[in-house]
């Protein structure tokens, strides 16, 4: 047999590259690494000017963020809930909505974009191969990974791209303002509305049937009255937000069946006035045992004893019934004393 020799250009080539990446031509092994492409520098690289203008660009992102959450917080606080306005092609929406989507949604995408635009644009782009390593690290590989670190830190120009620096931390700082904001919307305050109802000193009491004043003389002895009070408006569009904490329980008791001394001194010759709402979770008691003098919540059977402050005897419910001091003004109808000494309704962290 003869042997030829292979012409030099048909052997296996070693391709080195700018990375030190080394792949084989072998016909035999057509998943041999390629090894990395020539890194091709990006306009910013090598021209400052450019490099400038991508700075301010990101710093105008930046900028634009915390305008943004700042126009999201002056939204929310003046521009009033039931404003709507017209958008095409959707039609009326709330004015309010609106604003605080469009501010925050702006918020986000600017703080996004900049850092996208951050990252391609002004920080390094060249792309380094590095061999799998052990899931445990090895002394050498924390120093690489620190040393690694710095160097991002350093080729990111954080520390001389001051602009850039102080714009995002402020869009940063800002952006968190939103959330903080957003709580206000959880409910009211707890030493404002969650303590008062629209009871005060010399407000009747109103016959949610009839809605005329009660008379002493309108309240039977195990009869069961619901009242509120006076000038609430039926018609208002708040009604059913006010009457949800105002609402009250009328029973008259015969005053020797009365076992709490304070339920006695705040009621009128036997008759008591309860809050309706119950303190589990906010239901409206209707339902009266004359003969042992419970009331019974429907939804979840919490049962308070009128003749005993309203305390609890069973179910879920953890507080007596607030009770509201009446009497009889000089017109002879029944009026409260003053407003609740306690909350109304379920209870809350700072019930006092």
């Amino acid at each position: 047999m003869s042997s030829q020799k292979i012409p030099e250009e048909n052997l296996p080539v070693e391709q080195d590259d700018a990375h030190g990446a080394v792949a084989v031509a072998d016909e035999e092994n057509p998943f041999a690494d390629p090894g990395l492409p020539p890194h091709q520098h990006r306009v910013q690289d090598i021209d400052e000017r450019a490099a400038k203008r991508s700075e301010r660009t990101v710093a105008l992102l930046f900028t634009v963020s915390m305008l943004s959450t700042v126009g999201f917080i002056a939204s929310y606080v003046a521009i009033p809930v039931d404003k709507a306005i017209y958008v095409w092609p959707i039609g009326h929406i709330s004015a309010l909505n609106f604003a605080l989507g469009l501010t925050l949604g702006l918020a986000l995408f600017c703080i996004g974009a900049g850092a996208v635009h951050w990252a391609r644009t002004l920080m390094s782009d060249v792309e380094i191969a590095d061999e799998r390593h052990p899931i445990e690290a090895a002394p050498e590989v924390k120093a690489k990974v620190l040393a690694d670190f710095k160097q991002g830190a350093k080729e990111s120009a954080l520390g001389r791209r001051k602009l850039i620096r102080n714009t995002m931390f402020g869009a940063l700082a800002l952006f968190p303002l939103s959330g903080v904001v957003l709580l206000r919307d959880l409910g009211p305050l707890p030493g404002t509305k969650l303590r008062h109802t629209q009871w005060a000193k010399g407000k009747k009491l109103i016959n949610m049937n009839t809605m005329e004043p009660l008379r002493p003389s309108d309240v039977a002895v195990g009869s069961l009255t619901f009242a509120m009070p006076e000038g609430l408006d039926e018609h208002d569009h708040d009604f059913q937000k006010n009457i949800a904490k105002d609402a009250l329980m009328i029973v008259r008791i015969q005053p020797n069946d009365i076992k709490d001394k304070q339920s006695l001194e705040w009621s009128h010759e036997g008759i008591l006035a309860y809050s309706k709402i119950c303190t589990h979770v906010g239901c409206p008691i209707s339902l009266y045992e004359q003969q042992t003098h419970h009331a019974l919540c429907p939804c979840h059977q919490s049962t308070f004893d009128l003749a005993d402050g309203a305390r609890v005897i069973f179910g879920p419910a953890g507080h007596a019934l607030p009770q509201l001091h009446i009497t009889v003004g000089e017109d002879g109808y029944l009026e409260a004393v003053s407003d609740f000494d306690e909350p109304v309704g379920p209870a809350f962290w700072e019930r006092g």
